[in-house]
């Protein structure tokens, strides 16, 4: 990607058009991108504008997308994808930002020339005020519900077969601003003292619904005016994912597993649980995202030599299992993360119906190598943050059937949708993400 400077209003929205365009070439997402570009800057304000510019056109492409194709004459060339999404980030502002629209027109326009395209500033200029009146004059009507809600067609008509009751309302809570939810560590202070100390620090929240842990913010803060965050009481993590040590039932002297650990909120909620586990292997095929869980560890001082973290890729064991079986495994699997699109936004870019195929078959297939690392009697979760039943509840129905000692458990508990195999979160506008869970136990002998 080109090296723009940021210090510029022009340079945030060039540097956000070769974002976009990165994406849309299923070149790195947001994660990758973001943070390389933002380490190259001081300038705050610019790091927060160009966020929300990436974000917000991710959230809003496919709608944004196709007024655009009412806009011009014929589609720009592939080699000018970055003038592409540098319209649609105009659009973006004009309609859905607080900006005035000649600032948001101006600086558009010239940031072309930052992108050593200077014949494109009457287009994007042109475009630009055409789509302004548009949108004056309420003149944009969607023919779809893919372009009316902004997501790919493929995920609408999916949602629609296996949610025909929610899908409106699973589609609208993914295009709203996730809460921040904490999760206090309960070793260290309960929860209605932080609260306290939350008020006390004037920050408005409230306590969660399905968790003794959880806390929402009424508005998302930075970490570093979170009461007692490097102290340890207090964590970032979505209330769904603090379910899962109430579902693994940790146990003093227990051997457990956690399979895709990184960033590493659910090792320490599990250490954070049951701090006299004998040992505990955190386990992740991208190393380089260990070294935040290990930040996390250290921070929570829960780093010990009970504590191993492995990189490493879970379905091949000689490289990393060896052979002393698990009391406890979880299996937060890697997923289309449908659930969490309203946290990532440019899962509506990246994610494609063959990926889903691609990652059902991977799910199957660490579930068939972990389970041979799991104990007679022993417990496994399988999560993902995925709201797609065939990576859910058709996945373990299809691992029940092909293996002869797994039994589903029950998971009590009055939230979620009871489904065929485990219960499903949808996600909600202020509340959870989408999130699926299934509580397997190993029989002691297979029937």
């Amino acid at each position: 990607m080109k090296a723009i400077s940021l210090d510029q209003p022009a340079g945030v929205r060039a540097s956000a058009a070769l974002v976009i365009s990165a994406l849309l070439s299923q070149k790195g997402s947001l994660a990758t991108q973001l943070p390389r570009l933002s380490s190259s800057s001081s300038n705050a304000g610019s790091i927060a504008l160009l966020k929300e510019l990436c974000y917000g056109a991710c959230r809003w492409y496919f709608q944004l997308n196709y007024s655009l194709e009412k806009l011009v004459d014929k589609p720009l060339k592939s080699k000018d994808s970055d003038i592409h999404c540098l319209l649609i980030l105009g659009m973006y502002q004009l309609s859905r930002m607080r900006i005035p629209d000649y600032v948001c027109i101006n600086e558009t326009v010239n940031a072309c020339v930052l992108l050593k395209k200077p014949w494109a500033k009457a287009l994007v200029n042109a475009v630009l005020r055409k789509y302004q009146g548009s949108c004056a004059a309420g003149q944009i009507d969607y023919p779809d519900d893919a372009s009316r809600f902004a997501y790919p067609a493929w995920l609408v008509t999916t949602l629609k077969a296996n949610w025909p009751d929610n899908w409106e309302h699973i589609l609208s809570a993914g295009n709203s601003h996730p809460p921040m939810c904490l999760r206090v560590n309960l070793r260290r202070c309960s929860r209605e003292h932080y609260l306290e100390l939350l008020a006390d620090a004037g920050i408005t929240a409230v306590a969660g619904s399905i968790t003794s842990s959880a806390i929402y913010l009424s508005v998302p803060c930075s970490v570093d005016i979170l009461p007692g965050f490097e102290a340890g009481f207090v964590s970032v993590q979505d209330e769904a994912s603090q379910l899962l040590p109430s579902l693994m039932l940790p146990g003093k002297g227990q051997r457990i597993l956690d399979a895709c650990a990184a960033p590493g909120g659910k090792t320490c909620h599990l250490l954070e649980t049951e701090p006299h586990l004998s040992e505990i292997i955190a386990l992740d095929i991208e190393a380089r995202r260990l070294g935040r869980l290990r930040e996390n560890l250290d921070r929570l001082q829960l780093s010990s030599d009970r504590v191993k973290v492995i990189g490493a890729d879970a379905t091949k064991l000689d490289d990393w299992w060896d052979g002393e079986p698990f009391d406890r495994i979880l299996l937060d699997a890697p997923c289309s993360a449908t659930g969490i699109i309203r946290r990532q936004p440019d899962i509506k870019i990246l994610r494609t119906a063959l990926d889903v195929k691609r990652l059902t078959e991977l799910q199957a297939q660490l579930l068939d190598r972990l389970w041979t690392c799991l104990r007679p009697g022993g417990l496994m979760v399988y999560s993902t943050c995925s709201i797609l039943p065939e990576e859910n509840s058709r996945q373990i129905g299809s691992f029940i059937d092909r293996t002869k000692d797994a039994e589903l458990q029950g998971i009590s508990g009055d939230w979620g949708i009871l489904c065929a195999n485990g219960k499903q979160l949808l996600p909600t506008d202020n509340s959870t993400d989408g999130f699926y869970f299934a509580l397997l136990q190993k029989r002691a002998s297979a029937t």
